[in-house]
């Protein structure tokens, strides 16, 4: 299946998340919801996946996790708060890099309309090397 076709599936299934639940819940709620409802779409979907920093030489579990990634393409990052800053998309980019992942949906449940609270993001650098994680880091 073709990343823009996921991602579509995604946003829908995130909006009637958002229409039947609306702003104001923690972010767990969210992510089961949507986690069911992708799901019931016929997506395969992982969530809270580790993505692990390689540092010279050695693969480190430093408690990074990805919400969801789905059909093994697109990494969600998921959101309750007041509004996307700068910080937010800086992090799903870093996800995006570390797992190898091009194409990132970073997804703000606390809006009023959900279509202001999505940011698509990609990843036009190749994954992290270990130089490259010891100076973002």
């Amino acid at each position: 299946m073709e990343v823009n076709h996921i991602s579509g599936i995604v946003v829908d299934s995130a909006m009637k998340v958002h229409s039947a639940l609306g702003p104001g819940l923690l972010e767990s709620a969210y992510e089961a919801c949507l986690i069911r409802e992708l799901r019931k779409r016929g997506l395969r979907v992982e969530s809270q996946v580790p993505i692990a920093v390689s540092y010279d030489g050695e693969v480190l579990d430093v408690g990074y996790r990805a919400d969801l990634i789905v059909e093994e393409k697109v990494l969600i990052e998921l959101k309750a708060v007041e509004g996307i800053l700068p910080v937010h998309k800086a992090q799903l980019l870093s996800y995006l890099r570390l797992s190898g992942k091009q194409v990132g949906l970073l997804i703000n449940f606390n809006v009023e309309h959900l279509r202001d609270g999505i940011k698509r993001v990609i990843s036009s650098r190749p994954k992290f090397s270990a130089a490259s994680v010891s100076s973002a880091l």
